[in-house]
């Protein structure tokens, strides 16, 4: 039951039965926060197909080079995003930066861009990912039917929807779970191929930097699929106002994270040398079941199981950051007023998480899901880049903006530059699909000024949308959260 109480002069007071008030508590502790960020960031790229990198960079040398290069350039961003994660204590990340640095337009096509087609398309190519390998040891050696693999990837996407309606506690807990699960899995890989190392298998790692095959036209998109592997630093972001002491535990969970992820990164590629050549890491269709086949016999057919789990982890760390970016919004009046709701017993975002569902099942079963990541990855680059100038245009615009964490100006310079230099070899490599991903994003601006700007609407269709926000909230028992 909920009573609404009065408050002197500030209105109405909502509290649940328990007397506690109606919203999201700070229950990101240090632990859940790097949980967040290895947990998202650690995704299936690592175990199924770090082969992009040695495939451009041309030799085993270069390609470890790259990984270290890589996760140093994420550090930088990472830093740049945890001061302003300091200076503005506001959940929704890229979002709620652009909000401040550029203006509500700006933010909008963001947003906009992130409903319509890049998170659904995101969320849904990583559980299919998770859907396929939980099903690989119940069909091995056969193929998966197709369909079997949907079902699967649909039953994983509605867990993860449930878990993080339920409890914001359990769906911590269980990120935590699901992030030592992971560093096991590479654990279990890093152990055997040092052993190996040490015991003097080096054959490998002979000529390592043999520059005959190393092309320099390769090393941008060489950097290209490192930092995508490493994309996800800034989800802690999104959950700003839910952190612990966020001037301290912010900063401190994105530089564990970085160096705990840069290090597995490098040490498993390492250990991948150890028993593969360059051709046979190339060549293979998942690279460690072809390492634990090589190395552990029988028990590679754990591996597919490990990666599900993986998969499962970055779903469940997505959903509970984005859910906060839809949250802020509709308080920002971007978005309806119901996704600012809260849950009135579970006290979670319960609108808000559940926006992405049906987009998500539509693109999983109806839509072209790859194409449109294409389209979409390299905004991802051009909007990370405005956040991180918008850091830099806010320390020339508002100097006396308080900065418990500030960081040299190179590191965000540098990282913005990487950034457009990305966007640019995007429409270089690839300029229908970014023509295409441009465009999409584009329609953000007519929808600004229909929906949001011009904001006379009719009295009958404002009468509509004032029903169903209402009938919303009754079925979903939701209110607005007491600031």
């Amino acid at each position: 039951m909920v009573r609404v109480t009065a408050n002197g002069q500030n209105g109405r007071k909502v509290q649940d039965e328990d007397n506690r008030k109606v919203g999201l508590g700070k229950k990101v502790t240090l632990l859940r926060g790097i949980s967040i960020i290895i947990g998202t960031i650690i995704g299936a790229g690592i175990f199924i197909s770090p082969k992009g990198i040695l495939k451009h960079s041309g030799s085993i040398g270069m390609s470890l080079v790259v990984w270290i290069a890589c996760g140093v350039l994420s550090l930088f961003g990472a830093l740049s995003y945890a001061e302003l994660g300091t200076c503005i204590k506001k959940s929704g990340g890229h979002y709620t930066y652009i909000m401040e640095a550029f203006g509500p337009q700006m933010a909008f096509i963001r947003l906009w861009a992130d409903l319509i087609a890049i998170r659904p398309a995101a969320m849904a190519v990583i559980s299919l990912a998770c859907g396929q390998y939980i099903l690989e040891p119940l069909f091995m050696p056969c193929d998966i039917p197709p369909l079997a693999i949907k079902l699967a990837t649909a039953i994983s996407i509605t867990s993860v929807m449930y878990l993080n309606s339920m409890s914001v506690t359990w769906t911590a807990r269980i990120q935590i779970f699901l992030t030592f699960s992971k560093l096991l899995a590479i654990a279990a890989i890093i152990v055997p191929g040092m052993y190996q190392l040490f015991k003097g298998e080096t054959t490998n790692f002979e000529n390592a930097f043999d520059l005959s095959k190393v092309k320099l036209s390769g090393m941008p998109l060489a950097f290209y699929s490192g930092m995508y592997a490493y994309a996800g630093w800034f989800y802690l972001n999104f959950v700003t106002e839910e952190v612990d002491n966020p001037e301290r535990t912010v900063p401190l969970a994105i530089c564990i994270s970085m160096a705990i992820v840069t290090s597995c990164y490098v040490l498993t590629n390492v250990a991948y040398y150890t028993v593969m050549s360059a051709e046979e890491l190339l060549a293979s269709e998942a690279v460690a079941v072809t390492f634990a086949e090589k190395l552990m016999g029988n028990f590679s057919i754990a591996v597919p199981v490990f990666v599900a789990l993986s998969c499962y982890g970055s779903m469940n760390g997505c959903l509970f950051a984005l859910s906060r970016m839809f949250y802020v919004a509709s308080r920002e009046g971007q978005l309806p007023e119901v996704l600012s709701m809260i849950h009135i017993r579970r006290h979670t975002p319960l609108p808000a998480v559940i926006i992405l569902y049906p987009m998500t099942m539509l693109q999983l079963f109806v839509g072209d899901i790859y194409s449109l990541l294409n389209f979409m990855s390299f905004l991802r680059w051009l909007f990370i880049g405005v956040v991180v100038l918008g850091l830099i245009y806010l320390r020339y615009t508002k100097p006396d903006l308080p900065r418990p964490f500030k960081v040299p100006l190179f590191i965000p310079v540098v990282f913005c530059l990487t950034c457009f230099f990305m966007v640019f070899l995007s429409l270089y490599s690839d300029p229908v699909n970014t023509g295409i991903g441009f465009a999409i994003s584009l329609t953000g601006i007519p929808a600004y000024y229909m929906f949001i700007y011009f904001n006379q609407r009719a009295k009958w269709l404002q009468k509509a949308l004032d029903s169903f926000n209402r009938t919303l909230q009754i079925v979903l028992m939701v209110v607005p959260a007491e600031q």
